[in-house]
C-alpha cells in the first residue's frame, strides 16, 4: 500500500497541533505583557511614563483585544526574517496600546491608538506573507564561503584592536553612561563596528552552528563580548547571550515557537519574580538587575518611546524624513539635533531612540500618515524576506537574531546603513543554499 495518505495525515495533524500550540502560546503572551506594564507602573511610579490607573482599565483592556485578533496572522504565516520581526514589532505595538489608555501625555489617544493598529497591520501584511525568492544571479562557493568565514574572525579581530586604541575601559553597566560621552571614535569604525558585530559576527555564528562548528561558533560569542568596553553599550554585553539564547530555543522548538518564546520567557521570569515583591515579600532592589533591563527597558520602553514621540509631535513640527542623514541636503530640517537628544532634553528621559514607528512614522509624517509609512518599511523587510527565500528558519533566526532588538529602539534607515542590516541581507542573498543540504537539522525542519 502506497504511504503518503498516512504520512499527509500526520503532517495535516501535526501542523493542527503546532498552529493549537502557537495560538495558547500568543494568548499567554499577550496577557503577561499587560500584567508586566502593570508590575513596571507600580516600580517606576518616579518617571511618570508608564501610568496604570484602574478607572481606565476597560478601554486599555478592549484596545488591547481588538489588536490581540491581529495574532492570527502569525498562526497562519510560515517563519520568515519578518515573522521575526513582525512578532517583536507586534508586542510593541500591544504595549503602546494598553500604555496609551493610561498616558498622561494630552495629545488625541484614540487617533494614536487607530494610527498605531493600522501601522502595525500595514506593516505585517507584506513582512509576513511577501516571501517569494529572488533568483540567486551570484553565489558563493563552497570554498568562498569557508574563506569568507575566516576573514570575518580576522576583520573582527582588526575592528576591535583598532576600536580598542581609540577607546577601551572596563566599568560595570551601572558606570558606563558616566563613561560613554568621553567616547571618540571616528564614523567609519563606527559603521565598520556596527556591521560587525550586529550582522558579520551573528551571521558567521549562524554558519558554524550549522556546520556543527561549535568551538568557532563560542570565538564568536567572545569577539561579540569583548566590543563592550570600546562602545559601552548594553547591546554588546547582551548581545553574545542573546545569540545563545536563540540557539537553545532553536534546538528544542520549531522556529516560529522559538520567536514567541525568545519574548514569552524573559518577561514571564520578570513577572514571577515581581509577583513576590508586589506582594511586600521583599524589596524591588532585589530584581532590579532582571526586571529592569528585561520587562521595563526590553520590552516595555520601546512603546513608551512611541508614546513619548506621539506627544512631541502632536505640537512640534515633523521632519518628513530630514533626520535621515542622505537627505539632509536636499530637505530644509526644523531640528538641528538628533531627535534622541531632542527628546532628552524635552523629556528628562535620556537619550530617546525609537522604532520606525515613531520615526519613519509619526514623526516624519504624523499620525494620520504613519500607516503608509509603516507599509513601506514592511516592503523593505519583505524584501529581506525574499534575499532570505531558501536558507534554514534556524539560520535566519541565528544570523539575523540581533537586529529585532535593534529596531524596536532604531529607525529602520539607521538600523540598514549604520548598523549592517544591508550587509546582512546581501550576505542572505549570496550563501548557498545548497550548504545547508548536508547539515539538515532541527533548526532546517518546516517552522509549524
Amino acid at each position: 500500500m502506497n504511504g503518503f495518505p498516512d504520512g499527509t495525515t500526520n503532517f495535516a495533524s501535526q501542523r493542527s497541533n503546532g498552529r493549537r500550540w502557537l495560538a495558547v502560546l500568543l494568548c499567554l503572551h499577550i496577557v503577561m505583557c499587560c500584567l508586566s506594564l502593570v508590575f513596571v507602573a507600580a516600580f517606576y511610579p518616579g518617571y511618570e511614563i508608564v501610568m496604570f490607573d484602574k478607572t481606565h482599565l476597560f478601554p486599555a483592556v478592549l484596545s488591547v483585544a481588538l489588536f490581540a485578533a491581529v495574532f492570527v496572522l502569525f498562526i497562519f504565516s510560515r517563519f520568515s526574517f519578518g515573522y521575526f520581526l513582525g512578532f517583536y514589532f507586534y508586542t510593541m505595538i500591544l504595549g503602546y496600546l494598553w500604555l496609551v489608555a493610561f498616558s498622561r501625555f494630552p495629545y488625541d489617544h484614540a487617533l494614536a491608538a487607530a494610527s498605531a493598529f493600522a501601522a502595525a497591520v500595514a506593516l505585517l501584511l507584506p513582512a509576513l506573507f511577501i516571501t517569494a525568492p529572488i533568483r540567486q544571479r551570484f553565489v558563493l562557493s563552497e570554498h568562498t564561503l569557508e574563506n569568507l568565514l575566516t576573514l570575518i574572525l580576522i576583520l573582527a579581530v582588526v575592528v576591535i584592536a583598532v576600536g580598542a586604541l581609540h577607546h577601551f575601559r572596563l566599568v560595570g553597566l551601572d558606570n558606563m553612561y558616566s563613561y560613554r560621552d568621553e567616547i571618540e571614535i571616528p564614523a567609519w569604525l563606527k559603521y565598520a563596528i556596527g556591521a560587525m558585530s550586529n550582522a558579520l559576527l551573528p551571521f558567521a555564528f549562524a554558519c558554524f552552528m550549522a556546520r556543527g562548528k561549535r568551538w568557532r561558533a563560542a570565538a564568536v560569542l567572545l569577539l561579540l563580548l569583548l566590543f563592550y568596553p570600546i562602545t559601552l553599550t548594553k547591546l554588546a554585553v547582551f548581545a553574545p547571550f542573546w545569540l545563545l539564547f536563540l540557539a537553545l530555543l532553536s534546538s528544542f522548538f520549531a522556529t516560529r515557537t522559538s520567536v514567541v518564546l525568545s519574548l514569552f520567557l524573559p518577561l514571564l521570569a520578570g513577572i514571577i519574580l515581581a509577583l513576590p515583591v508586589a506582594a511586600g515579600a521583599f524589596p524591588y532592589e532585589r530584581i532590579m538587575y532582571f526586571f529592569g533591563p528585561i520587562n521595563f527597558r526590553m520590552i516595555a520602553f520601546p512603546s513608551v518611546a512611541l508614546d513619548v514621540y506621539t506627544d512631541f509631535f502632536s505640537t512640534h513640527d515633523l521632519t518628513y524624513f530630514c533626520q535621515l542623514s542622505v537627505l539632509k541636503p536636499f530637505v530644509s530640517c526644523p531640528y538641528n539635533e538628533y531627535l534622541s537628544i531632542v527628546m532628552a532634553r524635552t523629556y528628562q528621559l535620556g537619550n530617546l531612540n525609537a522604532s520606525l514607528f515613531a520615526t519613519e512614522g509619526v514623526a516624519s509624517v504624523g499620525l494620520v500618515l504613519a500607516p503608509l509609512a509603516a507599509l513601506g518599511c514592511g516592503l523593505v523587510i519583505s524584501f529581506a524576506n525574499r534575499l532570505s527565500s531558501g536558507l534554514p528558519s534556524g539560520f535566519i533566526l541565528l544570523s539575523g537574531g540581533i537586529f529585532p532588538q535593534i529596531l524596536l529602539n532604531v529607525p529602520l534607515a539607521t538600523t540598514l546603513l549604520t548598523n549592517g542590516a544591508a550587509v546582512l541581507f546581501l550576505l542572505w542573498y549570496v550563501t548557498p543554499r545548497a550548504t545547508f543540504e548536508q547539515n539538515v537539522d532541527k533548526s532546517a525542519a518546516p517552522a509549524h
